[in-house]
């Protein structure tokens, strides 16, 4: 008998394809969590339709940390989300044994899903014989098993050229921007001013400005170097008295930047002050510096977890979840995440 004829090869040739073998399995999206944030985690899972790979994780008596995937992970996709509040080094070393577990346990391509990129603010030397820690942690990240990065309103935006691979770089401007649309009163539209707090975010301003039809403030400021989280206001460029004062930020650490801001703000004669921020790290004492009465209202999304401690009237807490899905499912689907974003992703 003559040997059977194999067509596929035979047709891949005739369309000038390399000969091959068709797999039969589909593409197969996995979503695994650090315990850093499990309520974000489980709302991510929620609003994908999934449920959450069980990890079995633990904390040594003598500190050290271990992760294990309870379940096969060959060849799937795998996002692993994990935030970076209180303790961020723990949380970070969290996140490098579970890439190396994924990583040796065959998964296809892993994505560490980063709400908060950790040291972002360490992004460049402002002194000699710093680190850059920022590139650093993607430098790990990588080495971990990471071939994706995805992170949202990242301090620096040149954060992305640190890590040798794809960074999907995601904005809370559209949840923020939502909330203000709704509960902005016809007097706050008619009397908005979008306040820089410095002028590292004056670019960002300069989008809100867009978005809500308002016109821009800028507040110059000079920090010392020798002091961390030592901020003085000098002056504020653009008119504020009478307005109804946005300020935007990506983070709020200690509060000592927003507050001093606002009560700039407030003695040009603002007629309210809110404040809007992605990252509510909220190192002691913020919450108590927050409730400055030159401050109406703080707006911040959930990417950092926020104990009960934290939280006092007038914060206001958005869902990032939602935002973080939709991201997850467009890199699955080899989607645009730019287009998320009306093209600025």
């Amino acid at each position: 008998m003559g040997r059977k004829k194999n067509t596929t090869v035979e047709l891949d040739r005739d369309n000038d394809i390399a000969p091959g073998l068709v797999a039969k399995t589909k593409k197969r999206l996995v979503v695994a969590g650090g315990r850093s944030h499990p309520e974000l985690v489980a709302a991510v899972a929620a609003a994908l339709g999934t449920e959450l790979a069980p990890v079995e994780h633990r904390t040594f008596a003598s500190g050290e940390l271990y992760a294990r995937f309870e379940v096969s992970i060959r060849g799937c996709d795998l996002f692993i989300i994990q935030s970076f509040g209180d303790p961020i080094n723990e949380w970070l070393v969290e996140t490098l044994i579970m890439l190396d577990a994924a990583k040796r346990a065959s998964a296809k391509r892993i994505t560490v899903v980063a709400p908060y990129y950790p040291y972002a603010r360490q992004d460049k030397k402002g002194r000699g014989r710093e680190p850059i820690s920022a590139r650093l942690v993607a430098d790990m990240l990588k080495v971990a098993g990471a071939d994706r990065v995805m992170s949202v309103d990242l301090h620096a935006a040149q954060i992305q050229g640190f890590f040798d691979g794809p960074v999907d770089h995601l904005f809370a401007k559209p949840v923020l921007l939502a909330h203000f649309e709704e509960t902005l009163t016809a007097e706050d539209r008619e009397t908005l001013t979008i306040v820089s707090p410095d002028m590292g975010r004056v670019r960002v301003a300069d989008t809100w400005s867009d978005s809500l039809d308002a016109p821009l403030a800028i507040i110059h400021k000079r920090r010392d170097p020798m002091v961390a989280n030592q901020v003085s206001v000098h002056e504020i460029v653009g008119a504020v008295d009478g307005r109804t004062c946005l300020l935007v930020d990506d983070m709020i650490d200690t509060g000592g930047t927003i507050v001093k801001a606002a009560q700039a703000l407030k003695a040009n004669g603002a007629r309210k002050v809110i404040v809007a921020a992605t990252h509510a790290i909220f190192s002691d004492p913020a919450s108590e510096r927050l409730q400055d009465s030159a401050i109406d209202e703080v707006v911040v999304t959930d990417t950092i977890p926020l104990s009960e401690s934290r939280r006092f009237p007038g914060l206001r807490i958005l869902p990032i979840a939602p935002l973080l899905a939709t991201a997850i499912k467009q890199v699955f689907e080899d989607g645009s995440v730019t287009s998320m974003f009306d093209g600025a992703a």
